[in-house]
This record gives structure tokens, sequence and C-alpha cells, in this order.
């Protein structure tokens, strides 16, 4: 069963075809082609693999290949991974900052809570010379 299933497909494959280009007012043919199959498979399929190959080309051989994401040159990434740390040093600078402001205004305002330190502070005792 699956032979004869083989067969048939083999035989579609292999059928020809005649595709006519006809004048439209003089029924006059202009160009005739003998078709099969496979061969309009094999000619859209080349045709698919030559336009995929020039378009990848066309990217790597060309200044396009800067635009395609993740791409670029050893120079551009350094630069970018050194914008990156310097950004990050900046936006913890500025947390910092709104932290202590904050704190600043708590105080100012009053609401800021007061811990009050109980521990005694052993104070030196000041040494009187007789001379």
């Amino acid at each position: 069963m699956a032979k004869l299933e083989n067969d048939n497909r083999l035989k579609r494959l292999s059928n020809q075809y005649r595709l006519v280009i006809m004048n439209d007012d003089t029924y006059e043919e202009v160009v005739t082609f003998k078709l099969t199959r496979l061969s309009v498979y094999v000619g859209f399929s080349t045709i698919f693999v030559l336009l995929v190959s020039m378009s990848v080309a066309l990217v790597i051989f060309t200044p396009l290949k800067y635009y395609v994401p993740g791409y670029g040159s050893r120079q551009s990434r350094a630069e970018l991974q050194l914008l990156k740390i310097r950004t990050d040093s900046l936006e913890q600078t500025i947390h910092y900052r709104e932290q202590y402001l904050e704190s600043v205004k708590k105080v100012l305002n009053g609401t800021a809570p007061t811990q009050r330190d109980t521990l005694a502070i052993p104070v030196p005792k000041p040494e009187i010379s007789n001379d």
C-alpha cells in the first residue's frame, strides 16, 4: 500500500504540464513552458535559497550590520559597558542623596525618631600639676 502511494507521488511529480502565456487580444501564444511539479519545486527552492543568501551577504558585508541589535564594534561595546557602570554609580549616588535629604527634612520637622544614648562616657579627669 505504501509503495503504491510513493509511486503515485513520484508519478505526479514527473507529470508534464504546459504553461502558455497568450496575448489576450489576438490569442497569440507569446511564451510556452513545459513544466513538472518537481521542476517548479526545485525552481522556487533555488530562488528562495538565492534570496536568503543574498540578503545575508548584504547584511554581513555592508554597514547594515551595525543596525542589527547586539552587533557592533568592540570599541562601542566597551564604551557601552563603561556608560552602564557610570549610570549605575550615578543612580546609586542620587539614591543616597535622596535618603540624606529625607533624613535632614525629618530632623528639621521634628518627626525623626530620636534615640538617646544612655551609656556613660568616660571623661578623663584633668591632671593638675603642682609647680
